[in-house]
């Protein structure tokens, strides 16, 4: 690659500021399709291959496929990390994990110790980040614009601090499990407890080991019942849902039993997504009910690529793309991104490179909030795209890190990565090798080093995750 391949002005190493507290609500006024109410759907380890819409041959998911058929779809889109909680913090800050709070699931060093029950039942003790007061959540910019907000299912960037959880960080109702409660989402998926805000009250049909009530039915239901409460106010839903993560816990697995040739593993990780899918469009068929799909968009993503316990090799979860969740490879960060509202985003198709950290400022350009927008962002508003229009989003450098671990960035259509502790970068041309089997770093030496220069640039010090040699910032 010659060195005017790079355009070094194009790119803007953005960091995130908080929003100053004591914001006032702004009128609430009511939806309408220029100010719409804002559905947010996560699904949980969902591989870009999963879904029809992206070339799965085997998963059924037709209520998510009628809303990329009806809407725009994003081929290249990003998470905002590997794995759940510095993604989801990207999600919500609009920042790039070199300057999130949240960088990793664990930190080695500050933070909160607590408890980690693994899948097997078998308990560690690790430190854990939380979101700080001083940082500026989506929820916070909506909220200060009007909007109703609501959290529900999994949030992720509480740590081991109950007071971070999502109704003390911007949202105004929550429903679902934190981490600093150990036992609000115990036993995955038919859970015996769920937060309601600060309250953890029990989920009786489940008490006993009785699998009654589904995750993914009491998180929809609980969607419903806010938009019901909310439907002459804008409002915010972030529905974050669990599948398809492991443990792979679903005892309806109809739409699969015909596959003789799948292991029971495989049919219930189909049936985790395809539930889902059904669960969206009982929440879309409501919308339409109530009279609001018009006055409503909908984004869908999921939050990574697909685990390493997915049936990734039977399945094709990652569309052929290297590495999974946990890495910062293309399967590990490239996710779907479904963007869909009547009569007002257009049906098509987008090559265009966006990531998490756009969603804050692309939300907040919809509801006209952009007032209450942090200063200098790790992402830009994708809404002219949303409404038909074009928007260069290419030449910027995308940074995602693994503190002391995993580092990539993005550049137009070359990408340096390392997925090893200290070890050499990888460069790939994504146009040409959208797999990354051929590493360039060889051939381009200066490319690498100029990568390496602006990555170590675009980051701040964290003192959760101090690299040596490197001061911290307080």
């Amino acid at each position: 690659m010659k060195r005017k391949d790079i355009n070094l002005t194009a790119l803007a190493a953005l960091v995130g500021m908080a929003m100053p507290e004591g914001v006032e609500a702004g009128n609430k006024g009511k939806a309408t399709p220029e100010r719409p109410n804002i559905i947010f759907i996560l699904a949980d380890d969902l591989g870009i291959g999963d879904l029809s819409c992206f070339g799965s041959k085997h998963v059924k998911t037709p209520n998510i496929d009628r809303l990329s058929e009806t809407g725009t779809t994003f081929t290249q889109c990003y998470a905002g990390s590997g794995i759940s909680s510095p993604s989801r913090c990207a999600l919500m800050t609009g920042k790039n994990t070199g300057n999130t709070t949240i960088r990793d699931n664990q930190c080695t060093t500050g933070g909160i110790r607590g408890i980690k029950i693994n899948p097997r039942g078998d308990t560690t003790y690790v430190r854990r980040a939380n979101l700080l007061p001083s940082d500026t959540t989506l929820a916070t910019v909506l909220a200060a614009a009007g909007y109703r907000t609501c959290l529900v299912n999994k949030w992720h960037l509480d740590g081991y601090d109950p007071k971070a959880a999502p109704n003390h960080r911007g949202f105004h109702e929550f429903y679902g499990w934190t981490i600093s409660t150990v036992h609000s989402n115990a036993p995955y998926y038919y859970p015996y407890y769920r937060m309601h805000g600060d309250r953890l009250i029990n989920i009786e049909e489940n008490a006993g080991d009785r699998h009654i009530k589904h995750n993914t039915d009491i998180s929809t239901d609980d969607a419903i019942a806010f938009i019901e409460r909310n439907k002459k106010n804008p409002f915010f839903l972030y529905l974050a849902y669990d599948a398809p993560h492991e443990p792979f816990i679903i005892d309806e697995t109809h739409w699969y039993d015909e596959r003789t040739d799948w292991s029971m593993n495989t049919k219930r990780y189909a049936s985790l997504i395809t539930h889902m899918d059904r669960a969206i469009g009982r929440l879309v068929e409501r919308l339409e009910t109530l009279g609001l799909r018009e006055n409503t968009i909908i984004m869908f993503a999921s939050d990574n690529g697909a685990a390493v316990q997915a049936p990734i090799a039977e399945l094709g979860c990652t569309a052929g793309f290297r590495g999974r969740k946990g890495q910062l490879y293309e399967g590990g960060i490239r996710v779907p991104l479904i963007v869909n509202q009547p009569g007002k985003v257009p049906v098509q198709k987008l090559k265009n490179i966006v990531y998490f950290p756009d969603i804050m400022p692309t939300f907040a350009a919809l509801a006209k909030a952009e007032h209450a927008l942090p200063q200098n962002l790790g992402g830009i508003s994708i809404a002219p795209l949303l409404h038909g229009d074009s928007l260069a989003t290419d030449h910027r450098l995308l940074y995602w890190e693994f503190p002391g671990k995993q580092r990539a960035a993005r550049f137009g259509d070359w990408k340096c990565v390392t997925i090893k502790k200290n070890a050499p970068l990888e460069l790939y041309n994504l146009r040409e090798d959208p797999e990354e089997r051929n590493n360039l770093a060889d051939k381009y030496p200066e490319t690498v080093k100029w990568f390496d220069e602006q990555m170590k640039s675009i980051r701040r010090p964290s003192p959760y995750w101090p690299l040596e040699g490197e001061a911290r910032e307080n």
